[in-house]
C-alpha cells in the first residue's frame, strides 16, 4: 500500500509524521527512508505563524540511521547570508527554498544504500512466505508508543530511539528488517515536474511493494498530488490519499499490522 500524505503547506504534515514513525518503531515496526522537520525559531515577525514561530529551513533525518543533515534554507537568508547557489537545482527551478546540490546527493546516496538493500533481500513480496514477513523488532520494547522524534519547541530534537548510533548514518545492523514502511518526506516540484531532486528514492518507490518495503508513504503538496498519484500510481496498484489524522494513523497502522 502507498500513502501519500498531503494538505496545505504548515499544517503540521512532518510533526504528524514523526509522531507515527515513533509509534510504528515503539510497536515493532521499522521504518526507512527520510523526515524533514522545520527549523524553527520564535518569533513576533511577518513571516511568524500563528504560534509565533517562524520556519528558516529545513533539516532531513536519514531513517533508519537517525543521521541530521541540514537540507534546505528560506531563498531570502540564504541569499543574505552569501549561501545561494545560482547553479543549483533549486535556484534553477525557482524554488522558494534554496537546497545546496550536495544536500540532495547526500540523501540520494542514503536512499541508494536503501535500495541495495532491498536487491539484496532476494524475492519480492508477492513470492515470500508468510513466515518470511514476520516483524522484527525495532526498538527498545520500553519506547513510549505516544512519544515524538520532536520537542513541542520544533527545532530540538529529542533523543533517538537508537542512541548509540552514529552521526555517520546507518551501518549494516541498522538497515531495515522486513518488512518496513519506506517514508519519503517528501517529493516536490523537483522531483515530480523536473525528473530532478531525490532521484533515488523515486527509483525505490519505482519498484513498487516489496519484501523490504511492503508500504511506503510519501509527502506530497497538494497541488503535486495528482501528477504524483499518475508518477507513482503504476508502481501501487493499492494507493490511498491521507491528511494528517487520526483516521490517517489508523490505516497506516492497520496495514502496517499494528
Amino acid at each position: 500500500m502507498l500513502f501519500l500524505l498531503t494538505g496545505e503547506v504548515q499544517i503540521g504534515k512532518t510533526r504528524w509524521l514523526e509522531s507515527l514513525v515513533a509509534e510504528l518503531y515503539a510497536r515493532g515496526v521499522p521504518c526507512a527512508g527520510v523526515l524533514a522537520p522545520g527549523q524553527w525559531v520564535p518569533s513576533a515577525g511577518e513571516r511568524a505563524d500563528a504560534n509565533g514561530y517562524e520556519k528558516l529551513g529545513i533539516d532531513n533525518v536519514l531513517l533508519p540511521g537517525d543521521e541530521h543533515i541540514p537540507f534546505a534554507r528560506r531563498g531570502d537568508l540564504a541569499r543574505a547570508e552569501g549561501s545561494f547557489d545560482e547553479g543549483s537545482q533549486a535556484a534553477r527551478a525557482e524554488l522558494a527554498w534554496h537546497i545546496p546540490d550536495d544536500a540532495i546527493a547526500r540523501v540520494n546516496a542514503h536512499f541508494a544504500q536503501l535500495a541495495s538493500h532491498v536487491s539484496e533481500q532476494g524475492a519480492p513480496v508477492s513470492s515470500r512466505a508468510p513466515e518470511q514477513l514476520a516483524v522484527e523488532p525495532a526498538c527498545r520494547p520500553e519506547q513510549s508508543a505516544s512519544a515524538s522524534l520532536c520537542h513541542p519547541e520544533r527545532n530540538d530534537v529529542a533523543p533517538s530511539c537508537h542512541p548509540e548510533r552514529s552521526a555517520e548514518g546507518a551501518e549494516p545492523k541498522d538497515l531495515p528488517q522486513a518488512p518496513s514502511l519506506l517514508v519519503v518526506d517528501e517529493l516536490g516540484r523537483l522531483e515530480i515536474w523536473r525528473g530532478g531532486g531525490l532521484t533515488e528514492a523515486v527509483a525505490l518507490l519505482a519498484q513498487g511493494p516489496t519484501a523490504t518495503f511492503p508500504h511506503a508513504l510519501v509527502v506530497v503538496r497538494d497541488y503535486l498530488l495528482d501528477d504524483a498519484e499518475a508518477l507513482l500510481a503504476p508502481a501501487w496498484p493499492d494507493l490511498a490519499r491521507i491528511a494528517p489524522d487520526d483516521e490517517a494513523r489508523a490505516a497506516v497502522l492497520a496495514a502496517c499490522g499494528c
